[in-house]
């Protein structure tokens, strides 16, 4: 079951200065508890050492005794426990982050990413494949429908457990006014992630949704009820490496590898409560991984931006408990496809509003001006819908605001247009009543 948001939605607050946002994690597997709501009840194939009864484009659930079901939770809850960290991908506990260090060297011992080798898994704690976008098309009676759309899948390594898989689906509907995501999470064998050097990409799937991948050419698949997904995406840009060199820090927490395919074409079908539509679109992937653990009461506000120029920025802004930014990366991506790590200075974001959510009661920034200094941009940042907010208790065990933005500004005085993704961490809490039922 998934969840469903539709206007009107509450409106916006207008804010005299802003706050930042935050960025995630996990992946895959076909022993994977499908959940929708977090009212609603789990449904899935939870028993980790059997395969699954269905392939991967399966329909249907398999629906497990509530005594199986909590105790394959008991046990993630242990895994992470005794890992001594919180949720993998939400920067977690004190969130007190130490101001940005200086970029790894050598000396670290960190080798430098490879292609094709690093699209693959990785036997590291924390990794994950996150894909957002914008797609267009015609129905049968040529009425047009645009959409946004988020495809995550997160990959959770600790100790001799078996690897913990989670993922995300969101479908913004822009034309019908409607937010929609439903949620995935179980473990998998160890088998499923390939030797270290593995040059054939990287297939992760999880309950019937899949994200294969080599060298810049894609594919998606997801359903929940009344939207289904079927991508191909062809990059049209080499990967850009973050930090210079495809290395950032999150202060103690450790080091990330950090790679964005930032301008994919975007062709396939989406299924719209049983209306086949053929679209198109641009898609943006962020791939991360490393031995890094999340610092928990900390977020992050995360802005990709895709201008119709054909240059595209990553922000990224970490923020401690109190909502202070203590780390700031953010790579300017040419027409030529070459990568330029910005300097934190020269970056500034500033929230225009609020929005309060009904579901959780955080208050999330609504609205941002964003500007590059050394390129004389000055950008307006505006949701496409208010309401884009995951509350992903039975996967993640966290709220955040993820959602499609359309951009309008300028460029050294010229007009700019464009658009974007936003993700926002850290500005709400799962309610009490359904945090005893979350998968960290």
């Amino acid at each position: 079951m998934n969840q469903q948001k539709t206007s009107p939605r509450p409106a916006a607050t207008p804010l005299p200065q802003g706050e930042g946002t935050v960025r995630h994690a996990f992946p895959h597997s076909s022993n994977a508890l499908s959940t929708g709501t977090p009212s609603s009840a789990l449904s899935g194939t939870p028993t980790p050492t059997l395969p699954s009864p269905r392939g991967r484009g399966a329909g249907g659930e398999v629906k497990p005794s509530r005594s199986r079901l909590f105790a394959l939770l008991g046990i993630a809850v242990l895994l992470l426990l005794l890992a001594g960290c919180g949720l993998p991908g939400t920067i977690p506990t004190g969130g007190h982050l130490q101001q940005r260090a200086s970029a790894p060297t050598p000396a670290t011992g960190l080798p430098p990413i490879q292609f094709p080798q690093d699209e693959a898994p990785h036997h590291d704690l924390t990794e994950w494949w996150y894909y957002t976008g914008h797609a267009h098309g015609l129905d049968a009676q040529g009425q047009t429908h645009d959409y946004g759309f988020e495809l995550t899948f997160f990959q959770t390594l600790r100790g001799a457990f078996s690897p913990y898989y989670a993922a995300h689906f969101a479908i913004s509907d822009i034309t019908a006014g409607a937010f929609h995501f439903d949620q995935r999470a179980g473990f998998e064998p160890a088998s499923v992630i390939p030797p270290a050097g593995s040059r054939n990409g990287f297939d992760v799937s999880l309950g019937g949704w899949s994200a294969q991948g080599l060298n810049g050419q894609d594919h998606l698949s997801a359903t929940m009820a009344n939207y289904v997904i079927s991508f191909q995406l062809a990059a049209t840009k080499p990967p850009a490496l973050h930090g210079g060199n495809g290395l950032i820090t999150y202060g103690p927490s450790g080091f990330s590898y950090y790679y964005s395919r930032t301008r994919m074409l975007l062709a396939g079908t989406l299924t719209d409560h049983g209306q086949r539509i053929s679209v198109t679109g641009q898609a943006w992937m962020d791939h991360q991984w490393g031995n890094f653990v999340s610092l928990v009461g900390s977020g992050w506000d995360w802005y990709s931006i895709q201008l119709d120029n054909d240059t595209e920025y990553m922000l990224y802004v970490i923020r401690d408990s109190q909502k202070r930014p203590v780390a700031t990366f953010g790579t300017y991506v040419a027409g030529d496809g070459s990568a330029t790590e910005l300097a934190p200075t020269d970056i500034a974001s500033r929230a225009l509003s609020t929005w309060t959510s009904p579901h959780t009661g955080g208050v999330y920034p609504s609205g941002w001006a964003v500007s590059i200094a050394s390129q004389q941009l000055d950008l307006t940042l505006t949701p496409q819908l208010l309401d884009q907010e995951l509350v992903t208790t039975q996967s993640t065990g966290v709220a955040y605001w993820e959602g499609a933005v359309r951009i309008s500004g300028t460029l050294r005085g010229q007009p700019i247009t464009g658009l974007g993704y936003v993700e926002l961490t850290g500005y709400a809490t799962l309610p009490s009543s359904s945090q005893s039922a979350a998968v960290p």
